[in-house]
């Protein structure tokens, strides 16, 4: 069964740092592109962050540009959001996905269930 399960959410103050990890089970995520996204109360579900499979490209949305950073460590089938000097505009559900194009393209076949970050003072 294909899955992908997000962790590491949960309340930090603004300037903080969590880890969100994003680990597949039924496929090798090696093979695949993943992408972070978050959605906030009320608002439209927002690209976060994407690395490539084919050649480890990544990308950034504009607002997490220089905080974030995506990584993958192939052998524990988990891909990684580190996310540094949080802002209370952080705060939303964030989610991984994944395509099994080599590319950046925006499109995912698979989705996660989702882990709530809360940045608050």
């Amino acid at each position: 069964q294909v899955q992908l399960v997000e962790s590491g959410g949960g309340l930090v103050q603004p300037g903080g740092s969590l880890r969100l990890s994003c680990v597949a089970s039924g496929f090798t995520l090696e093979y695949y592109t993943i992408g972070w996204f978050r959605q906030a109360p009320g608002k439209e579900r927002e690209g976060v962050a994407c690395i490539s499979s084919s050649d480890g490209s990544t990308y950034y949305g504009n607002s997490v540009k220089g905080r974030f950073t995506i990584s993958r460590v192939n052998a524990k089938n988990t891909v990684y959001l580190q996310m540094n000097s949080l802002k209370v505009e952080d705060t939303a559900d964030y989610y991984c996905a994944a395509d099994p194009k080599g590319v950046c393209r925006g499109l995912y076949d698979y989705w996660g269930q989702g882990t709530q970050v809360t940045v608050s003072s």
